[in-house]
Formats: structure tokens, sequence, C-alpha cells
């Protein structure tokens, strides 16, 4: 059984990591939280943690998920809005199947805790 990785496909990672990026930066609530940062750095530690997460060859080497968001404010509100994008990409950009969508989806869940430091604000 092909893994999700073999599905996808090794140079389509690195497309959906570009588009993805493209679409946080152009959000300008996401935006803010990628100031000063070495983009190609980042984008090669998340073709790498994505490639392991789906099963691909790849090991990821990079900082602990904690470690790496800690002190960045990451709001349950921005974290979902990054997951949704991360899904459309997967999906309307690249054909990702349910079975990869879900598994995915999963992750995002697992990690949630090591990345997101306060709760959404109330609206009110």
């Amino acid at each position: 059984m092909a893994t999700y990785y073999e599905k996808l496909g090794a140079s389509t990672v690195r497309e959906v990591v570009d588009r993805f990026y493209a679409v946080i930066l152009d959000d300008v609530d996401l935006k803010p939280y990628f100031d000063g940062i070495d983009m190609p750095r980042l984008k090669r530690h998340l073709v790498m943690l994505l490639c392991s997460v789906l099963g691909g060859p790849e090991a990821y080497e990079g900082r602990d998920l904690a470690d790496a968001h800690r002190g960045m404010g990451i709001t349950e509100e921005h974290y979902a809005r990054v997951g949704e994008i991360l899904v459309t990409v997967l999906r309307d950009d690249h054909g990702a199947d349910d079975d990869l969508i879900q598994h995915v989806t999963t992750v995002l869940g697992q990690v949630r805790g090591s990345i997101v430091e306060k709760p959404a604000e109330a609206a009110g």
C-alpha cells in the first residue's frame, strides 16, 4: 500500500509548501507571525516535516514544535486558519484524497497543544 507521501509525490510536497506560504503571507492576520523569518529555511523545515508526517523517507530534524513556536502568541483561531489553508492547498490545489486530508487533520490536532499559546479572543 502506498504511503500518503508516495500518493502525493515529493515534488508536490514542495509545491504544497510554496503555495501554503504564499497564501499565509497574503493573509493580513497571519503574515505578522512571519516578520523577520528566514522563509527559505522555514520552507525547508516544513517540507521535511510534511514528508515525515506523510510517511516519506525524509526525517524531520528541525526544532521541537513547542520550542519553535514558544513566545509567538499563536491563538486557536490563527492555528485553525493555518490548518484550513494547508488542507485547502492539499485538497483543492493538489488533489489530495480524503484519507490523506484526514491524516493531516489528525496530526494537526495532535500537535495543537505544542503550538497554540493562548485561546482566541472572545467575541464580544
